[in-house]
């Protein structure tokens, strides 16, 4: 009973850390800027901030880790409730969202930056990976914490 409890323990640990995903250094140019600092009419005109907005079903199983990739340099990571604030100049960019759940679940998406655009709320999901521009802070915006790149 004890070797099959054993078992059971060590498939468990490695199901649940097998949804991992490795960190990413970021290749762009961040600004580095406190929470209580940032404001929605400090954003806008090409500094935008993005936030990674996972819930707890992806919290509890490591799969909330979100690679990001932007116009094919690498962003970083976010893990959930992480944020990023990034400097973009107007046109089209591409967003490249990367997180494990069993299996790698990659989506692309294409956003138009204009001086209006000041918030972007991205989020795993059960099947994809869910990009949308919101212009508005987080309703629990006091649980967010700025991204680690060293993570």
């Amino acid at each position: 009973m004890k070797n099959l409890n054993l078992l059971l323990l060590i498939f468990l640990s490695v199901t649940i850390t097998s949804c991992a995903l490795k960190p990413i250094p970021s290749e762009h140019n961040l600004v580095r800027k406190e929470k209580d600092d940032i404001s929605l009419s400090g954003l806008g005109n090409g500094k935008i901030l993005v936030y990674n907005d996972a819930n707890i079903f992806h919290t509890g199983d490591n799969t909330a880790r979100l690679n990001i990739q932007l116009d094919n340099k690498n962003l970083g990571q976010l893990r959930a409730k992480d944020f990023v604030v990034i400097d973009l100049e107007n046109g089209k960019h591409v967003f490249n969202i990367r997180h494990i759940d069993v299996v790698n679940m990659r989506s692309e998406h294409e956003i138009n930056v204009s001086d209006s655009v000041k918030v972007i709320r991205v989020k795993p999901t059960i099947t994809s990976n869910k990009l949308e521009i919101t212009n508005q802070l987080p309703n629990d915006w006091k649980q967010f914490h700025y991204m680690n790149s060293n993570k």
